[in-house]
């Protein structure tokens, strides 16, 4: 495997990793009407492993910065762990479609040298087709831009992950790990393995909290919960 400080390289394992944060700390939603609903559930920390290398991990500078002020969680994004799962499956129809050899370079290209806009309609249409290969990271604070994109080239299937961490701009209190630039492959068996992975630790993971949840019911009284709604969507 090439060194990951390397814009290319090549990796043989990837996993999309999550941590639910403990149900004591899940604050439901709503003042007059408190709900504890499935994406308020999946309140947690979440990551994406290649080769022991993780991104979504924030920076040591930024861990740093944040614990001078007090805070003490998790150096990993921090958000709803459903997010991350439901954005790899509305992904997954366009990353599995191999890209035609003549729109290689287009999509190997980096967008910020190529992508203003023009008046013609196929420009646009050549956006969106692009932007379909970016993983949703919009919510984050200074976010990377992650895409991800299919070749079988002399019979090897593989999937090509890219990925930008933002060093730059008005945000820069908020960087993260790894290097500014990276560009790895796997196959796509691999990665088709890593989303499924992902699906199955993450139904298993709400199934045991539907679990514990259905035990503490008694101590919930103020708080709308639909168990038999939750126990569908794990199931």
């Amino acid at each position: 495997m090439a060194c990951l400080d390397s814009p290319v390289g090549r990796i043989g394992r990837l996993r999309f990793r999550f941590e639910l944060r403990p149900l004591d700390q899940v604050h439901p939603w709503g003042r007059d009407r408190r709900t504890l609903h499935w994406f308020g559930l999946t309140d947690g920390w979440y990551w994406i492993e290649l080769n022991g290398h993780r991104l979504l991990r924030y920076s040591e500078q930024t861990v740093r910065r944040w614990r001078a002020d007090g805070w003490h969680g998790s150096p990993h994004v921090d958000y709803y762990v459903v997010r991350l799962w439901e954005d790899l499956l509305q992904l997954l129809p366009a990353v599995l479609e191999p890209v035609p050899a003549d729109l290689v370079p287009f999509i190997e290209a980096d967008s910020t040298g190529w992508l203003e806009r023009g008046e013609h309609e196929e420009d646009f249409t050549a956006e969106v087709w692009y932007g379909d290969h970016v993983l949703d990271l919009g919510y984050l604070r200074n976010g990377p831009v992650m895409r991800w994109w299919r070749t079988i080239i002399n019979g090897f299937d593989a999937v090509t992950i890219d990925w930008w961490n933002r060093r730059c701009g008005q945000d820069i209190d908020v960087t993260f790990a790894g290097p500014v630039r990276g560009r790895l492959v796997l196959t796509t068996e691999e990665f088709v393995d890593a989303v499924r992975d992902l699906d199955r630790d993450l139904m298993a993971a709400m199934q045991e909290r539907i679990t514990v949840l259905e035990e503490r019911r008694v101590v919930l009284p103020d708080v709308e919960l639909d168990l038999t709604a939750l126990r569908c969507r794990a199931s």
